[in-house]
């Protein structure tokens, strides 16, 4: 029995969605659509036909359009990244370089004097003021590479 009526409910439930579009004219002379028809009037069913989305010409340009805006957005989106990318590389190399200046500047400053080694292979230490000279050049130098912090 349970099965009939489930079977009767399937069987009406695409009737109900074709249900009928009815057209009636008030008392004011003012035309109405609806799904039902009035209990006070009287009305016409009306035919309505839909349309056919693969005929409009307009849609599939939009369409078009739009998918091709899409792949641009994606393209500028990976071109963005990309560069982003690159950038971050280039900050992580530099950040690296700062970090072995710093320690070679933090090395040079506990050398209490630097020499040059002679075509015979002897140390030949340098002047004080040769000494001072090459801690600050090496100061500027990071100074110039890292900024002052």
């Amino acid at each position: 029995m349970k099965a009939f009526v489930v079977l009767m409910l399937l069987f009406f439930i695409p009737l109900s969605a074709n249900a009928g579009v009815y057209k009636w004219v008030d008392a004011n002379g003012q035309t109405h659509f609806g799904d039902r028809p009035p209990a006070k009037s009287a009305s016409s069913e009306v035919a309505v036909k839909a349309a056919s989305a693969s005929v409009d010409a307009g849609a599939r340009e939009r369409h078009q359009k739009m998918t091709e805006f899409l792949e641009q957005q994606q393209e500028e989106r990976e071109v963005r990244q990309a560069a982003n990318a690159k950038a971050e590389e280039k900050a992580a190399k530099q950040a690296e370089l700062c970090r072995k200046l710093r320690a070679r500047l933090k090395d040079l400053a506990s050398v209490s004097t630097f020499y040059n080694v002679n075509d015979q292979g002897e140390r030949v230490f340098v002047s004080e003021a040769e000494n001072t000279r090459i801690r600050e050049d090496f100061r500027e130098k990071v100074r110039s590479t890292c900024g002052n912090d």
